[in-house]
């Protein structure tokens, strides 16, 4: 008996000593413990961040998971464990989650508030954080300079987040690219409540910099709400290539989405919604292969460089920073209503050597409603190199000499479903010229008749309309 019970003993002993399983839940309540198990943290574990304020916490984790099992660091409760004082999170590896987490009371001297990656050539790939909230995250001083999120790395996602209240210098979320793309997606994310910061840098969303503007991101941007983001003329800056922009809602912003530098990224299906905002604009477009298709503009306040659409001249053997021409650009299927300025072509902002004007454009299968105020269109340059096709106006004066790609007539829009929509006897149904490889409309239905503008006419079942807070953000927040 006696050596059956010493067997047991150091059966029991081994058990002990092995190391924990996978898909535990490893609960924490102090940064000490916090990095130990990140240390010992196996692919499918929980580690729990007990609820309550943790201050000057420096978080880095740094794990490996798996594609199917990968490594959680949760709060307890979403929205329960508060990161402030000088607290910031690092994530480096594989695999990794981090939900539920509120930064907030607190600020930084420099860096990034959410970081992927630990140092140089240690970025986090396939990396996730969701469901987390950075709101008036702000130094005493508006010049200080740091960003609440920084992309690294690859295939990393940003999702159901709340970004409130920047007011300091610096971004409120950048990806930072290398030489490849990095196929990133930051979607469902609400971004609100940015003041003018008064000069450059304080843009809401930046994909890359001009430095490396000619590379490729293959970032997805989409289903985000971007309210009162009033930083600067730039609430998305696009500075890389082969981005896509879709389903994403503009409201009353002082601002506009800027397809700064990079070439051939899309554009699509997003709602511009000035609600009467002053300075508030559409796209601007520089660079070449972009396409701006099935977009809504309505209420937009904004003339000159923040027009609905705005086509920017380029400068003669521009140095990556500078302006390059706008080439091969599509904009089609595009709605306006009631705007202070739909298209402005060539504008050079008043600086010297931009002389370049847009060549190969196509403008095809809009529909828009204007103002007797203004024309619509603006032309800067003397012989822009644009094909205008399928084009139908209303409400304002043309603005250049007649063309027969731009009819005057009234399409008789109707309010419907958050938007000015085709009636049943409107003129844009059935007139779309060329399909121009636009396949379905701003609601998400295949398009079969081809009507002018961003809707098609149709009794299905609407996918997309603009967003409301309660459909972005974290759940926790509603």
């Amino acid at each position: 008996m006696r050596v059956l019970r010493d067997s047991l003993v150091l059966l029991f002993l081994c058990i002990c000593t092995l190391p924990a399983s996978a898909e535990n839940d490893l609960q924490v309540s102090n940064i000490a413990e916090l990095n130990v198990a990140i240390a010992s943290a196996q692919p499918g574990d929980r580690i729990v961040m007990a609820n309550g304020v943790w201050r000057d916490a420096d978080i880095l984790f740094d794990a490996q998971g798996e594609p199917e099992r990968p490594i959680t660091l949760v709060a307890k409760t979403r929205g329960k464990v508060i990161l402030s004082g000088t607290s910031r999170l690092r994530i480096a590896g594989r695999w990794l989650i981090v939900d539920g987490l509120w930064f907030k009371d607190g600020a930084l001297d420099r860096g990034s508030v959410i970081q992927f990656q630990k140092d140089r050539g240690n970025a986090a790939h396939h990396c996730r954080v969701t469901q987390t909230a950075i709101t008036e995250y702000n130094p005493e001083s508006k010049d200080v300079n740091y960003k609440w999120v920084s992309l690294y790395g690859t295939h990393n996602r940003v999702d159901h987040c709340y970004f409130r209240g920047q007011n300091h210098d610096g971004q409120t979320l950048v990806v930072w690219v290398g030489d490849g793309p990095n196929d990133h997606l930051i979607d469902h994310n609400y971004f609100a409540g940015r003041p003018p910061l008064g000069k450059n840098g304080g843009e809401t969303l930046r994909i890359g910099t001009s430095h490396v503007s000619m590379n490729m991101s293959r970032t997805v941007v989409e289903h985000n709400l971007f309210e009162q983001c009033n930083g600067e003329i730039e609430i998305v800056s696009n500075k890389t290539c082969g981005n896509i922009y879709r389903y994403n809602t503009f409201r009353a912003s002082e601002g506009m989405f800027t397809l700064r530098h990079g070439n051939a990224c899309r554009v699509e299906g997003n709602f511009f919604l000035g609600k009467g905002t002053k300075r508030s604009g559409g796209v601007r477009v520089i660079g070449e292969d972009h396409l701006v298709v099935n977009n809504y503009f309505e209420g937009l306040e904004g003339t000159g460089t923040r027009s609905a659409i705005t086509l920017v001249e380029g400068i003669p053997g521009t140095p990556l920073n500078g302006y390059w021409q706008v080439k091969r650009a599509l904009v089609a299927f595009n709605t306006f209503v009631d705007c202070a300025q739909i298209f402005e072509v060539g504008n050079s902002f008043g600086t010297r050597g931009r002389v370049l004007p847009p060549m190969q454009v196509v403008i095809a299968n809009n529909v828009a409603v204007g103002r007797p105020s203004a024309p619509l269109i603006t032309q800067k340059d003397e012989k822009p190199d644009i094909r205008w096709v399928g084009n139908m106006y209303w409400g304002t004066e043309l603005g250049m000499d007649a063309h027969m790609g731009l009819v005057r007539k009234n399409p008789m829009l109707e309010q419907r479903e958050g938007i000015f929509r085709p009636s049943e006897k409107s003129p844009v149904i059935g007139s779309a010229i060329g399909r121009y490889g636009v396949l379905s409309d701003i609601d998400g239905q295949i398009r079969d008749k081809m009507d002018v503008g961003c809707d098609e006419y149709t009794a299905g079942a609407i996918q997309n309309r603009p967003l409301k807070p309660s459909e972005v953000g974290p759940a926790w927040m509603k």
